[in-house]
């Protein structure tokens, strides 16, 4: 076994990210192998749900993952107890339940505090995770280690399955300069390798954007280039590229008045007439942030069970909370259910300007683009306490007082595209047509 075969049987079993963690001694099954002393790892690997855990001593918060172990014949064994476990209080993650059923893991390397260890990691488009390990004697150690120097991703380095992953900044800036120069593009999805169709919604900014690139759009995340989160956003001026407002994320209250009594009792108690006399209509919107009661729906934001002078939380089953002035919770979001919406976000963004044109429907993207790297849950909670991030609801009730009134849901939490920044450990503006 040396690099070259793994790297193919990783995507023989459907990997199409390779990642790979150097062991410590501490990096083991009895400890638990270290992946990050933040969250960011939840967007580098694929996890399931979000759960709360009090039973430890530790309260913390576990995530089951689909793990396979790859094993020398190229079959695969599920490690179906896998989970990451993250540990609020320091923060930190850790792997676990990785060897626990399996009769053909790599016990004899797991169990053990030898120096030079190697853990791969791939991940699969089906948010499958596919692990390999090795010890520091090998051929594959001693293949890897001759790659030189890779790209570091959280506590990972990144092993490039093919040649266009040697630089994938540098492959994404050149494609996002030539769509650049090409000026206007008429509006178009991409609907097959290759193939292309009309577009004419509301969001086909982006998908004009993904069909240039040729990223077909799937349900397991955003729109994915070579690792890259892909995100256009309206503006003005192409020169000014820190204008408008980008929504992160739509997730419906799992707990309070809004889901015990249902959208309709909640708009109906917290909701006001609509602003432009549209008759019988009620709405509930506007502008939320953390700690300040908005004038119209009386509702203050908090983020109850976090500490904002810390950063950290406090208390797994807490969340971000619409308190009413009789301190009651008109609308609750779980941290474990914002931590399962988080996972969407890759550990790498770009945001690209984009002007649209209606006669034709069409759209042009900017020269000056933005690139994010590393995020986790933990910077959208401190975003929020600094009101960077805030909650923007467009919530309507119509037919209010007749026989059949009708709902619209739509919970959305916002940022302003110059507030980016908070959200990433680095984030960079970069000229396109100075910097390829």
């Amino acid at each position: 076994m040396d690099i070259v075969k793994l790297k193919a049987m990783m995507q023989e079993a459907g990997a199409d990210r390779l990642y790979v963690k150097r062991l410590s001694p501490n990096d083991n099954s009895k400890n638990q192998p270290y992946f990050g002393g933040d969250f960011s790892v939840l967007n580098i690997l694929p996890y399931g749900e979000v759960n709360s855990d009090h039973l430890g001593k530790r309260p913390n918060f576990k995530a089951k993952t689909n793990f396979f172990w790859l094993l020398d014949n190229g079959l695969l064994e599920h490690a179906s107890h896998a989970q990451f476990i993250l540990y609020p209080k320091y923060p930190e993650v850790r792997f676990s339940g990785f060897l626990k059923g399996c009769r053909h893991a790599p016990n004899h390397l797991m169990n053990t505090r030898d120096e030079g260890r190697l853990l791969f990691m791939g991940v699969t488009n089906d948010e499958r995770i596919i692990g390999y390990a090795t010890s520091a004697d090998t051929n594959l150690a001693r293949s890897f280690d001759a790659l030189g120097k890779l790209s570091q991703v959280g506590v990972f380095e990144q092993v490039p399955l093919d040649v266009s992953e040697l630089d994938t900044r540098s492959v994404l800036l050149k494609e996002l300069r030539r769509i650049h120069m090409l000026g206007w593009i008429r509006s178009k999805k991409l609907t097959g390798p290759g193939e292309y169709g009309p577009c004419e919604a509301p969001h086909c900014g982006g998908m004009t954007l993904e069909a240039e690139l040729g990223v077909m759009p799937n349900g397991f995340s955003e729109p994915d280039f070579h690792g890259w989160e892909v995100k256009q956003h309206t503006v003005n001026r192409l020169e000014k590229p820190d204008t408008g407002i980008l929504t992160l994320m739509t997730p419906e209250p799992v707990g309070g008045f809004y889901r015990d009594e249902g959208v309709e009792a909640f708009i109906r108690k917290y909701g006001y007439k609509d602003m432009l006399g549209r008759p019988d209509r009620l709405n509930f919107g506007g502008v939320h942030k953390v700690g300040e009661e908005h004038a119209r729906t009386k509702l203050t934001m908090v983020l109850d069970g976090y500490d904002i002078d810390t950063g950290k939380i406090t208390n797994p089953d807490g969340g971000i909370v619409l308190k009413d002035r009789k301190d009651r919770n008109a609308a609750e979001w779980k941290f474990t259910a914002v931590f399962t919406h988080w996972k969407k976000k890759h550990a790498q963004a770009v945001y690209v300007p984009s002007q649209k044109d209606t006669d034709p429907l069409r759209y042009r993207y900017g020269h000056l683009v933005r690139l994010g790297v590393g995020t986790d849950p933990l910077k959208l909670l401190e975003a929020m306490a600094r009101q960077a991030v805030y909650y923007d609801p467009g919530i309507k009730l119509e037919n209010a007082s007749g026989p059949n009134p009708r709902t619209k849901r739509r919970s959305q939490f916002r940022v302003h595209v110059k507030n980016l920044a908070a959200l990433y450990n680095d984030m960079e503006q970069v000229d396109l047509t100075e910097a390829v």
